[in-house]
């Protein structure tokens, strides 16, 4: 994928960690003390990408120098910080005996990892936001006392919450813009960086799908699109049949919202009745209705059952994308209909 390292990618490589040291964790606060937590994290992440590469240490930990102090032989030793560990490995300078491919990726995979790790937490803050906020509010129920200060904590929680995810939002885009620069037909999202292969569609459809599927309750909706991204990417087996998955999930949570499930639906034929049927107002069209079940008893039916002594299916590149495109679409159609 990547036949060669230069200035676009190293730029790459300093401006992802600068977002990741400056924006998402200081290593140090503003008295120049070393955060602690900031420090687990970054020795968390080393370990893992140290591991996943198969090397002890991305580079040196232990620093030991010869130096003199008071006319005497002095040695001066000590412990790099955390995230100068990693920052000395992301930028060291490519020579030509490396494999370019291997040393892009590697790379990408640290950036890959702190981001999904600063949305893992994000996602952790979300969960607790409710009970956060419902104590807030009983808080700001009970008498004041004259050493309070003025203002509704609910309304700190809120704010605290609000920038959090705003400010996450905004690396991401930045993140984003960074690798279109260097020429990369990536983009992250919910966790992962992946090929994008039409500029026009990334805009128009799939960041759109990913924006709308962040929230927990879409959980598994964006597990199984990015395993069939990442399956079409890698050439692995049935993308398509991922891509289905999610569509189907999408239409089983939404039927579970508004509480029009009876409880002995055998399959996505039942649920979409319950979207189609009048007495629900009819969520969907008739004609809508019949483009999602074609679908599924041409395609999805074919990858997920066995064919016994047939052929196995066998979909083309152009097939697969378009019936990502096409569940990627009509996930995101179901959803704004809410």
């Amino acid at each position: 994928m990547f036949e060669s390292v230069g200035q676009k990618e190293s730029a790459l490589f300093v401006q992802a960690y600068r977002i990741v040291n400056e924006q998402i964790w200081k290593y140090s606060g503003y008295d120049q003390k070393v955060d602690e937590s900031v420090k687990t994290i970054w020795t968390v992440i080393h370990d893992r990408l140290s591991m996943e590469i198969g090397v002890k240490e991305l580079s040196p930990k232990y620093y030991s120098y010869q130096t003199e102090w008071m006319g005497k032989p002095f040695t001066n030793s000590g412990w790099y910080d955390m995230n100068l560990v990693v920052e000395q490995w992301l930028n060291v300078k490519f020579t030509d005996d490396l494999d370019p491919d291997m040393f892009v990726k590697r790379r990408l995979s640290f950036v890959e990892l702190a981001f999904r790790t600063r949305e893992e937490q994000i996602a952790q803050a979300n969960a607790e936001f409710p009970r956060r906020l419902a104590e807030a509010e009983f808080q700001d129920r009970m008498p004041r006392r004259p050493t309070q200060l003025p203002g509704a904590l609910s309304d700190s929680v809120r704010a605290i919450s609000d920038g959090m995810n705003t400010t996450f939002a905004a690396n991401v885009h930045e993140l984003n813009e960074r690798l279109k620069q260097a020429g990369m037909p990536l983009h992250y999202h919910n966790g992962y960086l992946q090929i994008t292969q039409d500029e026009r569609l990334q805009e128009q459809v799939e960041q759109p799908f990913w924006l709308l599927v962040k929230d927990a309750q879409w959980k598994n909706v964006s597990i199984d699109m990015a395993e069939a991204i990442d399956r079409r990417d890698t050439g692995g087996r049935d993308p398509s049949f991922y891509a289905a998955k999610a569509l189907e999930s999408t239409i089983k949570i939404i039927c579970e919202l508004k509480k029009w499930t009876a409880g002995n639906e055998k399959g996505v034929s039942d649920f979409l009745n319950h979207l189609e049927s009048k007495a629900n107002g009819a969520f969907i069209e008739g004609w809508e209705r019949q483009s999602m079940q074609r679908f599924y008893s041409d395609v999805r039916n074919d990858l997920g059952h066995g064919p016994g002594s047939k052929d196995m299916p066998d979909l083309a590149p152009q097939q697969i994308d378009q019936t990502i495109e096409f569940c990627m679409s009509w996930v995101k159609s179901l959803i704004k209909r809410l």
